[in-house]
């Protein structure tokens, strides 16, 4: 990086999400206290017999959104990715940029799967003529950094990062860096994610990861609770739109806030469980903070990954003492997952956005369903929407993943 780092700020976002199917719909949804999760309606419920019956889809359907041509040529995760790209350009008032100085780091945890699986069971019963022949560049993971790329005419690189649950931070980690080493002066970057389908959501059952409170949906996702069971899946995809403050300002763009710093490290612990004691998920927002030009002290709000798993959300607890110590007490934590659910590798993007417009309005959003909070979890959790106050705000949102995998990003108001 150059000795001297150069401002990042974000001046577009878009997303379609449980809550909604803009940014904008789905925060307001979010300080409402809504939920997103409802009863899965399809036939293949039943048909599998499927110990878990409910999940958070998205609220608009990307075919409600998207021509006939564009759903039958993306895989649902890649739609999803599209839709919050051409949101999040148009916002940033679609930068007139050089292409070649234009990059994307899009994310996502799994990739095609809906493609993948309709495929193979077109290929058991009608044989392989009639596989599509799109079928590969569908299933590719980096399909929606290549959507994403040809739709804002990126050629300075479409970047595809795959890191489970941490991937949409990490991929704003690597556009943070991008933009750093000067190999872009625009940079569309976020996660997706579409795999609400019986495979996966057998697989997380069997692996007891997936709350069961089939007969009440919406209060399933509950970070923190004493009677938190698990995270509830979810589909949707998130997008911000990056830039350096001199590109920004050359152009007259709004921003929104800064992105101060995003750092990634690995656990090397275990391939699902998180580190117990977290010092790497600690040495990741330490490392944000820092290359914010901050101390732990000076962080006035917190965007937790909070799954509503029992053990995920007691390490992150471990990882947030180790860092902030006396002063964790007393800066308010939302987390978003209660009324999302868990969109694996969108949700970083998504819970980015989140953060942004926590800073930017000043305003912590609500963490619904915490009904009776963990006391070996003793955060100031944001239950109602919370005025952040006046002056400087720098916030930061975690996401950590199967395999290891932590990413933290740090946005300060603008």
């Amino acid at each position: 990086m150059t000795t001297t780092p150069k401002k990042i700020v974000v001046t577009g976002i878009g997303a379609t999400t449980p809550l909604g199917g803009t940014a904008r719909e789905s925060w307001d949804a979010l300080l409402r206290g809504e939920s997103g999760v409802r009863p899965l309606e399809q036939e293949w419920v039943a048909a599998h017999e499927l110990p878990v019956t409910f999940a958070a889809q998205a609220k608009v359907p990307a075919a409600d959104v998207l021509s006939r041509q564009e759903t039958k040529r993306l895989d649902p995760s890649a739609q999803f990715a599209l839709i919050a790209a051409r949101e999040a350009w148009q916002d940033a008032g679609a930068p007139d940029t050089d292409p070649v100085r234009i990059l994307v780091d899009y994310a996502t945890g799994i990739g095609g799967l809906w493609t993948l699986l309709d495929a193979w069971d077109t290929l058991r019963e009608k044989g392989p003529r009639r596989v599509l022949p799109m079928t590969i560049p569908m299933i590719m993971p980096n399909s929606a950094a290549a959507a994403v790329s040809m739709e804002v005419s990126a050629r300075g690189g479409a970047r595809t990062v795959v890191s489970a649950c941490a991937s949409g931070t990490e991929a704003l980690a690597n556009a943070y860096e991008h933009l750093q080493l000067g190999i872009a002066d625009v940079v569309i970057a976020g996660g997706t994610e579409a795999v609400i389908h019986p495979l996966p959501i057998a697989a997380f059952a069997s692996m007891q990861a997936l709350s069961k409170r089939n007969d009440d949906p919406a209060r399933a996702s509950r970070p923190y609770d004493v009677n938190r069971d698990g995270f509830v899946l979810a589909e949707g995809a998130g997008a911000v739109v990056l830039e350096t403050e001199e590109h920004a300002l050359a152009r007259g763009a709004r921003i929104y806030a800064e992105l101060a710093g995003g750092s990634v490290t690995s656990d090397s612990y275990h391939i699902t469980a998180p580190d117990p004691e977290g010092s790497a998920a600690a040495r990741a927002m330490k490392t944000a903070i820092e290359q914010a030009g901050a101390t732990p002290e000076d962080v006035s709000h917190i965007n937790a990954h909070a799954t509503s798993t029992p053990v995920g959300d007691i390490a992150e607890y471990r990882a947030l003492a180790r860092i902030f110590g006396d002063h964790l007490p007393i800066i308010p934590v939302s987390a978003t997952k209660a009324s999302t659910g868990h969109l694996l590798g969108g949700t970083g993007a998504l819970e980015a956005i989140f953060t942004i417009l926590a800073v930017s309005e000043r305003v912590a959003p609500p963490t619904i369903n915490l009904d009776e909070q963990d006391p070996e979890i003793p955060l100031d959790v944001v239950t109602e929407p919370r005025p952040l106050g006046d002056g400087p705000l720098l916030a930061i949102s975690n996401s950590f993943g199967f395999g290891g995998h932590n990413s933290v990003a740090a946005f300060r108001s603008y």
